[in-house]
């Protein structure tokens, strides 16, 4: 029996994950885009709490945006998370693209944030 596309999404995103978590010691930069919006977290899996999040939907970014599901919207996500993140004392980040390919809004959002000053 074939799985469905959402099953097959979950089980990329779950094979990454593990990957992710199982080589680092490092809080995790989590990715969750839709097709209107981008989101990013910034994660610490031995703790089990967020230390700094971003998204398109916040109404001080909205306002300055044209659009949330644009790599322009993902750039300005990824400078905002590593502002964020720098100042919760978060330096380095291990990147968590979930089932998403590094590419487009993803990658964008990655360079910016890398830009911006954070590790990865």
């Amino acid at each position: 029996m074939a799985m469905d596309t959402h099953a097959l999404r979950r089980r990329r995103a779950r094979r990454l994950r593990r990957a992710v978590r199982a080589r680092s010691t490092r809080p995790r930069l989590s990715v969750f885009r839709s097709r209107k919006q981008i989101y990013a977290q910034v994660i610490d899996d031995e703790r089990g709490h967020t230390l700094a999040s971003a998204s398109s939907l916040e109404p001080a970014l909205r306002e300055s945006l044209a659009a949330g599901g644009n790599t322009a919207a993902a750039s300005v996500i990824g400078r905002v998370i590593a502002e964020r993140a720098l100042s919760a004392g978060v330096k380095e980040v291990v990147f968590d693209r979930g089932p998403y390919l590094y590419h487009g809004r993803v990658k964008a959002l990655a360079d910016a944030a890398r830009e911006a000053g954070l590790g990865f």
